[in-house]
């Protein structure tokens, strides 16, 4: 089953949809999506824009799946970058010749929060929406790097608190921190983004490619520095003090529809 839904009734603006029961778990199944829509985005002279939502409003991307098949992803070959698949949508997203949104409705942490990083832009519910990086609490290292990405957003010392703290942060103190450009009223989220979609898909696609380009080189951080972070993350989570918090987590619920999800900030710490 596809985990990803694409609305193209408007040949610009492109909105893509998660749908991966039962709290959107990225797995290698994602990753595989992602590549093929990076591929179409790359290579479209119309699109001008893609959305990404979620058909869960409890969860955006929760996060990695811990118990998907670790030969798989492992064996998985380099995408077009000649980075590990996962790293691989993470700098083709940010360098993609469209302007991407993520609409963060619910809960974007670990490799759910990188995959919004890596978006262009990113707009959440006041309500509903809440970010973090929470792999230090389970004893391992976020492995798409975000701490780079979160310290340009945001400075070192708020960074610092995102990553080290291994919390959960809700829409408003994401955007007083910068790591959601806006938060705003849930029911007012969606005709937000539309309306700025719409806006940018109604401009010159060669103005739009153009002034991205050279908002990358300012503000990227090179393919280089995504690595370093994936090997330290697959060393971190084979120590057995990380595989016991993950074992403890998993017990409890980690994984499934439960209090553990939905409060996984707190949980890592208790």
């Amino acid at each position: 089953m596809a985990q990803l839904r694409i609305e193209r009734d408007n040949p610009a603006l492109w909105i893509a949809t998660f749908e991966n029961p039962p709290i959107n778990l990225i797995d290698p199944d994602t990753i595989v999506e992602l590549q093929a829509l990076l591929a179409e985005l790359e290579t479209d002279a119309v699109v001008k824009v893609i959305v990404f939502r979620s058909a869960d409003h409890d969860f955006f991307l929760a996060h990695w799946d811990v118990l998907a098949d670790k030969r798989r992803t492992a064996e998985m070959p380099p995408g077009p970058s000649g980075l590990h698949p996962w790293l691989d949508v993470l700098v083709r997203i940010s360098r993609a010749p469209v302007v991407s949104i993520a609409e963060i409705r619910g809960r974007a942490r670990g490799a759910g929060s990188e995959f919004a990083l890596a978006c262009d832009m990113r707009f959440a519910s006041l309500e509903r929406a809440i970010l973090g990086q929470f792999e230090v609490g389970v004893g391992a290292v976020p492995g798409g790097n975000p701490m780079v990405r979160l310290a340009g957003l945001m400075g070192r010392g708020r960074a610092m608190e995102v990553v080290l703290g291994a919390d959960d942060f809700s829409g408003a103190v994401a955007e007083r921190y910068g790591y959601v450009n806006r938060a705003l009223p849930d029911a007012e989220l969606s005709a937000f983004v539309d309306g700025l979609a719409q806006r940018l898909a109604g401009f010159e696609k060669h103005g739009i490619v153009h002034a991205k380009s050279l908002l990358d080189l300012a503000s990227l951080p090179p393919d280089a520095a995504f690595p370093p972070a994936l090997a330290a993350f697959f060393q971190s989570v084979a120590r057995p003090g990380a595989q016991a918090r993950m074992a403890r987590l998993l017990a409890q619920g980690l994984q499934r529809r439960t209090a553990i999800e939905l409060s996984l900030g707190k949980a890592v710490a208790e």
